[in-house]
């Protein structure tokens, strides 16, 4: 798998958006998470600046729903153009369901864990994914440090999806930087979502290039 580095606009001058991503143009897609103050203790943003970061042209979207009740939400994201649409395993009703119905829509789709949520339930419904994420913190706050008890899940989903043979691309998102992402990368990992470690460096540019060199060393 190809390295792909998804930095997360959450923690992005949001009054300026287009010079914001500007910054970030090298990356491979933009990460917005999208927190309902009801499945996360926080409220960010909805589907409003996901049609904002589509329609600048900029940047590929990878929406992230920390939202209840995805089956109801999560298709007006995949008909707003967003690339990839990830929903959590904790909140979806009827996974397969909504997972074909994005795929229906013309978005890749994501399935998303919270640290205390296993791979084991969803191994034999990989097929319908394109892409699991294992949340490195809980979700809900940028800034937050990565959960080094993440590795082992990370690992057993990467053995899981080989063992299936399929092309299922592993995210982590949460404490992601120069100092974690080889710890992930080794582990299996092959997309990467990094907020404040971009943001908050002096050239974010060069940071996405950084953490791009780190995490190709480790690709199997």
């Amino acid at each position: 798998m190809t390295v792909t580095i998804s930095p997360s606009i959450l923690n992005c001058d949001i009054a300026n958006l287009r010079a914001e991503l500007e910054k970030i143009s090298g990356a491979d897609v933009a990460h917005v998470d999208v927190m309902d103050n009801h499945f996360v203790p926080n409220l960010s943003w909805g589907l409003p600046v996901a049609e904002a970061v589509v329609k600048s042209g900029i940047l590929p979207v990878d929406a992230h729903l920390m939202i209840e009740d995805p089956d109801r939400w999560a298709p007006a994201y995949a008909e707003a153009g967003c690339s990839s649409v990830t929903f959590h395993a904790e909140a979806a009703h009827a996974p397969l369901r909504l997972a074909r119905e994005l795929h229906r829509l013309g978005s890749k789709v994501g399935l998303g864990l919270k640290p205390a949520t296993d791979i084991a339930p969803f191994v034999d419904i990989l097929s319908e994914f394109d892409m699991i994420l294992v949340m490195t913190v809980e979700p809900g706050f940028g800034g937050q440090s990565f959960i080094d008890s993440m590795i082992p899940k990370i690992r057993r989903t990467r053995e899981a999806i080989n063992a299936s043979g399929l092309e299922v691309s592993i995210q982590v998102d949460g404490g992601v930087s120069r100092k974690t992402i080889e710890l992930a990368a080794e582990a299996g990992a092959d997309n990467f979502v990094a907020g404040s470690a971009v943001f908050k460096a002096e050239d974010a540019y060069a940071e996405v290039e950084a953490l791009r060199a780190l995490a190709a060393r480790h690709q199997h």
